[in-house]
């Protein structure tokens, strides 16, 4: 019943496996070299590969893009057709290949030489003629395919991939890629608008009532602007407090329908409430919402000196897709 379950687990763990191996295999100065070629890069990179290994060709140039380092993916074939129009002196030639003997990429590679190209190969085969012509190695080699047969490339396109990842991400820290940096290219999707939606992109105008407001005022406040809520400011418009829907109605139950008159704001209202600014990222303010015992569904936004600006609703920041 177990058994697929198992083998499952196995093979992930063989995966595991040969990606340490491929830690332990890597050779220092050839890292090294790797990481100086491709930061010092004055151009753009080319990551190149036939099959399976021109799929993660495509997947490090995207990730290297992401994350600061422009690239490009090209198949070897059409590059010999043509498309080594495309690399020009400056560029660094990523080639992955896990017999290091692919004729498409040995094809490219006396027309790569001629333009001064220098080419990192990420090869299984150290002897191979790629791992011969190519400016770096580094090693991809594995022990075993997770495929029965050990024929699929599954383990080594897992190292190679995995090898490609470490080059990028240490290639994103020495150029000192940050956060916003990184943001600039994601502004879509549930991570770009992590790193780039803001508090004041979402918040509403702040419909606000002094202290002395009186109980009705409140309630026909509330259901005029249909948020949940009404910030309660100061003469200066500081925010002092917040009379939330459950405030009113936890106040009427207590009181009771013969104790409402001469019920104020201030009577009801929660007293320096937790707030947040309109420059902070709303996926910031989405985790003060909800990471506390009690979860909060509208938090007031003040500005630097305590002004009450607005009001976030929890409602609108999942609505966004955060």
């Amino acid at each position: 019943m177990n058994e697929n379950y198992k083998k499952v687990g196995s093979l992930l763990r063989l995966e595991a496996k040969e990606i340490e191996r491929a830690a332990d295999r890597l050779v220092a100065e050839d890292v090294e070299l790797a990481i100086a070629t491709l930061d010092g890069c004055a151009g753009k990179v080319i990551v190149t590969g036939v099959g399976k290994s021109g799929v993660i060709a495509q997947k490090i140039a995207q990730t290297l893009t992401s994350t600061g380092t422009a690239a490009i993916f090209i198949h070897p074939s059409d590059a010999i057709h043509g498309s080594l129009g495309l690399i020009a002196k400056g560029d660094v030639v990523i080639a992955l290949s896990n017999s290091g003997e692919t004729e498409e990429l040995l094809t490219m590679i006396p027309s790569l030489k001629a333009r001064d190209i220098k080419v990192i190969a990420i090869v299984g085969n150290l002897d191979s003629t790629l791992a011969c012509q190519a400016d770096v190695v580094l090693e991809a080699s594995v022990d075993r395919e997770a495929c029965p047969l050990n024929l699929a490339p599954t383990t080594s396109t897992t190292v190679a991939l995995a090898i490609g990842d470490a080059i990028a991400m240490t290639v994103m820290e020495l150029r000192g890629i940050t956060e916003s940096d990184f943001a600039i290219n994601h502004p879509a999707g549930r991570l770009g608008k992590r790193l780039t939606l803001r508090v004041e992109d979402l918040m509403h105008e702040s419909p606000a009532v002094h202290p002395d407001t009186g109980w009705l005022d409140v309630v026909r406040l509330l259901s005029k602007h249909s948020l949940g809520a009404v910030n309660v400011v100061d003469e200066h418009d500081i925010l002092i407090g917040i009379v939330t829907d459950g405030d009113l109605r936890r106040t009427i139950e207590k009181k009771g329908s013969n104790g409402l008159d001469g019920l104020t704001a201030e009577m009801m209202m929660t007293p320096s409430p937790i707030t947040t600014l309109p420059p902070t990222l709303a996926f910031v303010a989405l985790r003060l919402m909800e990471d506390r015992p009690m979860q909060i569904s509208v938090l007031p936004v003040v500005d630097n000196g305590g002004k009450c600006v607005g009001l976030l609703r929890l409602h609108d920041i999942v609505k966004s897709g955060l």
